[in-house]
């Protein structure tokens, strides 16, 4: 993939606390708060969903609602090793004669290796959908475009947060793959604790949106607490039975006897 270079005559750099990266500011013109700069390129077929599975595990889901059309892979700075997996952004193109008004909604899904630190590489879809109506090919024929995008809250309507139980997981190692966390969308940290005790464990981070927990053995049913980047908590009591099955998912009032 080819490398964008930034030009910074007459740009100054800002730090954004809230997404904890550099991005870069122009003095000449405003934009509305919560709005930055980047780049942005598309993969995978035309009107495609991008990618067949992607670096955060989320494998064939992509291809399904509600991640179907709205993947995307991303820089450094976005996909910070992983835990920017499950972020949701809105993207605007900024070419007046080829683009429309209107942003599209995306999901952090896969890495973009070698590209920008602040870059989207879109599906075929989403970067179609930004295009004036008629224009979805020339649009994806430019390649490369500036844009502007800002975080915006996951919505995963009849979705619940859940627990795909990996393969290999055993109770001396515990590996899950964590799916549909609303709101933030971004996991900071993961925290277990096994049945019959107080004390919450931290988990690592293996990759992507993949946490788990090598000390054991470790009793169930096992209760998990997600941290989100804002700092938000999410309690799942007993999520995962004693008894679980690897390569099984489970959410809170939808898991196996214990």
């Amino acid at each position: 993939m080819q490398r964008h270079r930034v030009f910074v005559a007459f740009l100054s750099l800002c730090f954004c606390s809230s997404l904890k990266f550099m991005l870069v500011c122009s003095n000449e013109e405003h934009l509305d708060k919560g709005w930055y700069r980047g780049t942005a390129t598309w993969y995978g077929e035309p009107e495609g969903s991008g990618s067949t599975g992607g670096a955060c595990g989320y494998g064939p889901m992509v291809n399904e609602k509600p991640f179907k059309y709205r993947v995307t892979a991303a820089g450094p700075n976005l996909y910070k090793k992983g835990k920017g997996c499950g972020a949701c952004y809105k993207v605007k193109c900024k070419d007046k004669d080829q683009c429309a008004k209107r942003a599209v909604t995306v999901i952090i899904t896969d890495e973009c290796p070698g590209c920008p630190p602040i870059h989207f590489d879109l599906s075929g879809a989403a970067f179609g959908r930004m295009a004036v109506k008629g224009k979805n090919g020339h649009l994806r024929n430019k390649g490369r475009l500036p844009i502007i995008f800002k975080r915006v809250s996951c919505q995963y309507p009849g979705k619940e947060i859940s627990f795909q139980v990996n393969e290999g997981s055993s109770p001396h190692f515990l590996s899950v793959l964590v799916k549909f966390v609303r709101g933030d969308g971004e996991i900071a940290s993961m925290h277990l604790q096994q049945g019959g005790s107080k004390e919450w464990m931290p988990m690592t981070n293996l990759w992507g949106a993949n946490w788990a927990i090598t000390k054991g053995p470790l009793k169930g049913p096992y209760s998990l607490k997600i941290i989100t980047d804002a700092g938000k908590s999410f309690t799942s009591k007993n999520v995962i039975p004693n008894n679980f099955s690897p390569k099984t998912t489970y959410t809170v009032g939808k898991r196996a006897p214990k």
